[in-house]
């Protein structure tokens, strides 16, 4: 018997304490590299099956612009991909589009997309957290006092 029967655990096995990690200077700070973005702007896919149209689906909910809307019946809607509830069938599945300036925010079935374009300005491009700490180090190079650590804002 092991003594767990009785309750009794074995102390686990003692190990020095690892040593407390050393202070270093900001400037010696590793920048850990995030994910690379696609450009999506301007990029008008081929759409020919329904894994086809889950796919762009899928990037346009990550971009950050509007796209168009090609419907089977011919009429095109372009806005803001906002939200998309996927149903358990193709048939079933829909995404709603945010339409700028009256905040309007029509369903389209997936069934009804005869096409996707990413036509609208991706808003963050190039204002990735890459992006800012390369203009961070280009100021400091040059002797910037005062740079601000916040980050820009998008709009």
């Amino acid at each position: 018997m092991s003594g767990r029967e009785h309750g009794h655990e074995h102390a686990p096995p003692h190990h020095p304490p690892a040593p407390a990690p050393q202070a270093r200077a900001t400037d010696e700070l590793e920048v850990v590299p995030g994910f690379e973005r696609e450009n999506l702007q301007g990029w008008i896919p081929e759409l020919a099956t329904e894994a086809d149209i889950r796919a762009v689906i899928e990037k346009a909910f990550d971009y950050r612009g509007d796209v168009t809307v090609s419907r089977k019946d011919g009429s095109q809607i372009t806005g803001y991909l906002c939200d998309g509830p996927v149903g358990p069938t193709f048939e079933n599945s829909v995404i709603t589009l945010r339409l700028a300036p009256s905040n309007e925010r029509p369903s389209i079935p997936y069934s009804e997309i005869a096409g996707l374009a990413f036509t609208g300005r991706d808003t963050a491009a190039g204002k990735s957290y890459e992006a800012w700490v390369k203009k961070y180090w280009e100021k400091r190079a040059k002797g910037e006092k005062n740079i601000s650590i916040e980050p820009e804002a998008l709009e």
